[in-house]
């Protein structure tokens, strides 16, 4: 047997219908032609990593363009909540830096953190996106208790201290183009980086942020980061971007955000630009796919 069948019908269209070869066409498909496999993700790459002080376990996932890179390496973009948007993200990427010169963007290695789950959100994102427990909410949404919270110190540290030397001595990247990228809690921690360690990326995009989640807690933070900022080599980015629709919910995190660009805004001086973006007619989750798309004309634009 040569591994070859002859067709006479094979159903092809996702409505059922069939399309169907004469007896005296020449028409074959091998077995090969006829199985189905899993959909990957080109150019990615994924593993576990545990991290050495409080041995939590984190997914990686890594897509790399497929080209040679520029003599500095490529930028990078550090994704929280990967579970959830690391496919949205690389896709973005990939078709939207195919012509540098049309889009305004360039290729970028996409670098997620997440869990070893199969859904889209694990419980241990609450430890670590969150500076400092919150003071104002007992149970979660669906009147679940909260997980153990207050852990973002410790993320940051792994994603400096083991994450990105990892990256970098396995990747081609340009340490001068760092960009972080995190959504409603993910988009709180993104702020408590800018404001612990404001140079450790070039660009800090806070999506829907969740400012509600211990005020107090990051006014001081956000004090003490205005008290200390220095103007160095490069100049920092903040994009805050929020949906429309999340104006009407009871957190008002939407007015929060923009009195903190407004508040942020008087530190241009010292080397901060911050951009407040409202996406007409999107909500807490369907923001997420503009945002991308506004995040990466911010972050992988080409140098001048």
């Amino acid at each position: 047997m040569n591994g070859n069948v002859a067709v006479q019908s094979v159903s092809i269209e996702g409505d059922g219908s069939i399309v169907t070869f004469k007896p005296n066409e020449q028409s074959e498909a091998t077995l090969k032609d006829l199985a189905r496999s899993k959909v990957d993700i080109p150019w990615a790459e994924q593993w576990i990593m545990k991290s050495r002080d409080h041995h939590r376990r984190y997914q990686i996932l890594v897509a790399k363009p497929p080209g040679a890179p520029p003599p500095a390496g490529f930028p990078v973009i550090y994704l929280l909540d990967a579970n959830s948007v690391f496919g949205t993200m690389v896709e973005a990427v990939r078709l939207q830096s195919r012509r540098p010169d049309k889009t305004g963007i360039v290729p970028a290695v996409i670098v997620g953190i997440g869990y070893p789950v199969d859904g889209p959100f694990a419980p241990e994102r609450f430890y670590d996106l969150t500076p400092a427990p919150t003071i104002d909410y007992l149970n979660r949404s669906d009147s679940m208790p909260l997980p153990e919270q207050g852990g973002a110190a410790h993320f940051l540290k792994f994603i400096e201290e083991e994450l990105k030397p990892q990256i970098e001595g396995e990747f081609p990247v340009d340490r001068s183009r760092q960009t972080i990228f995190g959504h409603s809690l993910g988009g709180l921690f993104v702020l408590y980086a800018l404001f612990a360690k404001p140079h450790a990326f070039q660009s800090y995009i806070a999506g829907s942020p969740s400012l509600h989640w211990n005020e107090p807690f990051l006014l001081e933070a956000e004090r003490e980061f205005a008290r200390g900022l220095q103007p160095a080599a490069s100049r920092i980015e903040l994009l805050l971007g929020v949906g429309e629709l999340e104006k009407t919910h009871v957190s008002r995190n939407c007015n929060r955000a923009l009195a903190l660009s407004e508040r942020l805004a008087a530190l241009s001086g010292r080397g901060l630009d911050v951009e407040y973006k409202e996406f007409e007619g999107e909500g807490h989750v369907s923001v997420l796919p503009v945002l991308i798309s506004r995040a990466l004309r911010l972050a992988l634009r080409p140098k001048p």
